[in-house]
């Protein structure tokens, strides 16, 4: 039995705090449970009330004969830890805390909510919140509604966690107008105890629960034992899809950063490479969170992304094609015996060809004779049907001929019925059967594309991981040194030793002191070289025009020198400089950044990109969270959009990706085994032909005491 099930289907209920007073919260969520029809126990706890509702009230959880599984506190949080040793003394299995006023308005809050915590754990008591709005399972076995919302939502197969219990009225009153049902629905508030983690686990063992949706502010633990298991949840032996919107969508936390991975990784930066490699899908908004929950209750997926549209006005045709191809679909090319079935059936002045016009005058059976013959059509992997009502427009019947192609077919069909009300009675015929509906075609093609990639992360094929032989004690004695003489900025010469101990193929590089040194070691490395400034106040070297590149003779060798220290000066007064390093030019090669940002909690941020001096402006990067392994590396360097460069665009070379992943991976193992690395670019890695390796241009590694709050957590 899991302990969790003394929150969701408790056999007996205490209401502590329960009120008499009409519109305070004890009132309300005792009512609530009351009314809601809950098949158990319930009793109210309040020393100064006689009944609540008409039921006998109780002074004190001790006074209550029989066994509690669930105790609900709406107590001020001075008199909340007298209750929790109550429920404790009672062998109470779980406790909701509803009130406010703990961790969220500062340390005194914080104190109480950490003792009843420790308490809860000392005692095997699950606690959920607090300041959470409560938990509702509506399944006629339990009928519970022990929250402070009035609305008990309809039966169905959407679980539902939310951080915020203010969301969770405003969700549930949206759910019902578009006649969606629950299985579970929880606030977990302020997550003392009981968090996502733990109810991503439960809910993914419920047999009622086939999507699970959440709101989330924050994660407070993570690691890739985390992700694991996450991943076992949305694509192992009983795969459920997880939807995610997450608040907060801002850059912050990438200021004051040292290093192009800094500037551009944010806190965000950081959840969509745990979503991404979890296998959770993020949402934007509360209507894409439903629109995509809507599309997954019928448990059918496509098996690639051909898609057919049906459709009885032009317009909107065009309009899906449009969003189609937005979410990664793409128009089926709809086989010979397709197009003449269609021709047999459809008038002369029908389209037969995808996307498929059956005209506004379309009959049910005009309808129902299209979808079936596309979605028969091996070429298509799902179907999107369009109706527009016209005076002619037969809506119900319409619906049902989509329901019975739909529940014949294992592939997903969707539907656009466009408009309020002269469609409403074939929406709900379809929302009655299942069947994803939505009032405009871009939604219901977005909902398609989740269909697709969700397909595309069950269907994925799982690489043999690369086994290395790193020289770790060069790596770390060269970083231990540095560290040891405080010195928070490693240098281009020591970052190259570091690089080169894990694989990095790196350029013959040499510090010069003057400019007849320079020339000598550049005529003894062989032209043409690259100079650049060597300063620790001076970590963007372009930026102080300290990079000089292409230099061909002595001449340009020593101009180079003069101009560099001169531009170093102006730049910072104050930088000491070293001097210039001269550098053997690399063959020309795509520029690519990898990079790596250190965060409280989650640990290394892996960065890869487009590189070059204006990563910064376009951005065209990727994160994962370390450890990467083979098969992360290789989806980051298909997400950033010039992965077509390095693929052979047009014609033009390969590069050599194989060993950029496994750079990608090195560097991972890099960052792993010196938690003294704060920040590193490697900015540009130029990527050769196929078979042709990598070399690392540049590099900067900031170097911090470690945090061991950047640990990463095992879970």
């Amino acid at each position: 039995m899991n302990k969790l099930d003394a929150i969701f289907s408790p056999k007996s209920v205490a209401v502590v705090g329960a009120s008499s007073q009409p519109g305070k919260v004890g009132h309300d969520i005792f009512k609530n449970i009351l009314w809601g029809g809950y098949t158990g126990t319930l009793y109210p706890v309040n020393p100064k009330a006689k009944s609540i509702l008409c039921v006998k009230s109780l002074p004190s959880l001790l006074d209550i004969e029989d066994m509690v599984d669930l105790a609900m506190l709406i107590l001020p949080p001075q008199r909340i830890v007298k209750a929790v040793e109550d429920c404790i003394k009672k062998g109470i299995k779980g406790i909701v805390v509803v009130s406010a006023g703990f961790r969220e308005v500062g340390k005194e809050g914080l104190k109480i909510e950490n003792r009843i915590t420790a308490m809860c754990m000392a005692a095997g008591i699950r606690l959920v919140g607090p300041n959470c709005l409560g938990v509702i399972n509506p399944h006629p076995s339990i009928s519970l509604n022990a929250s402070f919302s009035a609305r008990m939502p309809a039966v169905g197969n959407i679980s539902f966690i939310s951080q915020s219990g203010a969301l969770c009225t405003a969700v549930l009153d949206f759910a019902a107008d578009r006649g969606f049902g629950f299985s579970k629905f929880i606030s977990i508030g302020n997550k003392a105890d009981v968090d996502e983690f733990d109810l991503l686990r439960y809910y993914h063992h419920d047999p009622d629960t086939d999507v699970i949706m959440v709101y989330m502010e924050e994660l407070r633990i993570c690691g890739q034992a985390f992700i694991d298991e996450i991943k076992s949840i949305t694509s192992g032996d009983n795969p459920t899809p997880v939807l995610v919107i997450k608040s907060g969508k801002t850059s912050a936390g990438a200021a004051a950063a040292s290093s192009h991975t800094g500037a551009i990784a944010g806190t965000e930066a950081v959840y969509d490479a745990i979503f991404e490699e979890a296998g959770i899908i993020r949402v934007e908004t509360v209507n894409e969170l439903f629109d995509y929950a809507e599309a997954f209750i019928p448990k059918k997926i496509p098996r690639s992304n051909g898609i057919a549209i049906v459709t009885n006005a032009g317009g909107p045709g065009i309009v899906a094609t449009d969003m189609t191809e937005a979410a990664g679909l793409k128009l089926a090319k709809l086989g010979d015996e397709t197009v003449k079935a269609l021709q047999s059936h459809l008038p002369a002045t029908a389209n037969i060809h995808n996307p498929i016009d059956v005209i506004g005058d379309a009959s049910m059976d005009r309808y129902e004779m299209a979808l079936d013959a596309v979605i028969k059509d091996e070429n298509v992997d799902g179907a999107m049907v369009i109706l527009t009502p016209q005076s002619m427009t037969d809506v119900t019947g319409t619906a049902e001929a989509v329901v019975k192609i739909a529940e014949r077919t294992s592939k997903p069909v969707v539907c656009s019925f466009m408009g309020i009300f002269d469609v409403s009675a074939g929406v709900k015929i379809l929302q009655k059967h299942h069947i994803p509906t939505y009032t405009f075609p871009e939604n219901a093609a977005k909902a398609l594309g989740i269909l697709n990639t969700r397909s595309k992360w069950l269907n994925r094929q799982i690489l043999a991981q690369y086994e290395f032989k790193h020289d770790k004690k060069k790596a770390r004695g060269i970083i231990k040194g540095c560290f040891d003489q405080k010195k928070m900025y490693l240098g281009e010469l020591d970052g190259l030793e570091v690089l080169k101990s894990y694989g990095f193929n790196t350029l013959t590089t040499i510090l010069a002191k003057d400019e007849e040194e320079a020339a000598k070691t550049a005529n003894n490395i062989g032209y043409p070289v690259v100079m650049k400034i060597v300063s620790p106040q001076i970590i963007h070297k372009s930026d102080a025009g300290g990079v000089k590149v292409g230099l061909k003779n002595e001449d340009e060798v020593k101009t180079a020198f003069k101009d560099i220290i001169e531009n170093a000066n102006a730049f910072n007064p104050d930088a000491v400089i070293n001097g210039v390093l001269i550098q053997k030019m690399a063959e020309p090669g795509h520029e690519v950044i990898l990079g790596m940002n250190r965060y409280p909690i989650f640990g290394p941020l892996i960065m890869f990109g487009m590189g070059g001096i204006f990563v910064e402006i376009f951005k065209d990067v990727v994160f994962r969270i370390a450890p990467i392994g083979r098969n992360n590396a290789q989806a980051m360097i298909k997400s950033v959009k010039v992965f077509p460069m390095l693929d052979g665009f047009r014609g033009s070379p390969k590069a050599d990706i194989e060993t950029l992943q496994k750079m990608i991976v090195s560097l991972s193992d890099l960052v792993l085994d010196n938690p003294e690395i704060r920040e590193l670019d490697i900015n540009p890695l130029l990527v050769h032909e196929e078979g042709h390796g990598v070399t690392v241009a540049d590099v900067r590694i900031i170097l911090s005491e470690p945090d061991p709050k950047c640990a990463i957590k095992k879970v």
